[in-house]
């Protein structure tokens, strides 16, 4: 065990399975600019661990993650778009570096999963929720849209559903998630963990590169590599930065800060 983080902790077992557990409970594990950053770089060793064959994406607290850090939101709705656009190419990282990583990765999901909470589950193979968690796309309510995550959540979901939950910006539980393609299995919180070592027993059975190498395939087979998926971040990040500067953008996230209610 070891860990050299502040707001994530990192746990390897002799067994090859590494723990990254999100530890901000105190805001349902909201991001920050540090989160981003620490989640990136262990999520980027351990691709590299050849020690390690599966990564488990978990969270202290009640929440999964509730997507954006409220301070953090505060300095983006005063940056300009350029700036806006950098800070969104950090997220963009993070969630590229998940989905094409080398490894086998399983989210454990409770509590919320909101915005980048539910990008971080689709960047992972499989997720495990607990009957009582609750997913959104909420980013609409704010006059926003969820551009970085968009590709990830696309593929989970498919084109027809994520132009309604895009839109509609509406919570939806766990057995929902999993009809939609975000979640893998819905299992009670006491039944969770059963089910993420059956699936590490699994994982174990099968060949390190087999894996590393199946992951691939898929990707290159629905074409879309690596290099195609830094062009598209390119522009969801301008497409973020653009729609945060906006008239819209502003008044949405003004008087979300301001705790006003949003007439649109």
């Amino acid at each position: 065990m070891f860990n050299s983080y502040q707001t994530i902790q990192l746990k390897k077992e002799k067994n090859g399975v590494a723990y990254v557990t999100m530890n901000r409970p105190e805001v349902h594990n909201a991001f920050n600019a540090q989160m981003i950053e620490e989640l990136m770089q262990c999520f980027k060793k351990l691709n590299d661990d050849r020690s390690v064959h599966v990564i488990v994406l978990q969270a202290k607290g009640q929440s999964f993650s509730a997507g954006a850090d409220i301070n953090w939101m505060k300095s983006m709705a005063q940056a300009t778009e350029e700036e806006n656009k950098k800070d969104s190419e950090k997220l963009a990282a993070l969630m590229r570096t998940i989905n094409f990583n080398a490894k086998a990765t399983i989210a454990r999901v409770q509590g919320l999963a909101l915005g980048g909470g539910v990008g971080l589950a689709c960047c992972c193979d499989m997720v495990v929720a607990d009957t009582e968690a609750k997913f959104g796309l909420t980013e609409a309510k704010l006059g926003l849209v969820p551009a970085v995550i968009s590709p990830y959540v696309i593929d989970a979901i498919g084109t027809r559903k994520a132009r309604r939950y895009f839109q509609s910006a509406e919570i939806f539980g766990a057995v929902t998630a999993k009809e939609l393609g975000i979640v893998s299995e819905v299992r009670d919180s006491s039944e969770m963990d059963k089910w993420i070592n059956q699936q590490l027993k699994f994982l174990s059975s099968t060949g390190p590169n087999a894996k590393e190498i199946s992951k691939k395939l898929v990707m290159s087979v629905v074409g879309r590599t690596l290099p195609q998926q830094k062009k598209i971040d390119e522009y969801t990040t301008q497409v973020i930065a653009a729609v945060r500067v906006s008239p819209e953008g502003q008044k949405g996230l003004s008087a979300f800060l301001n705790k006003e209610k949003i007439i649109w």
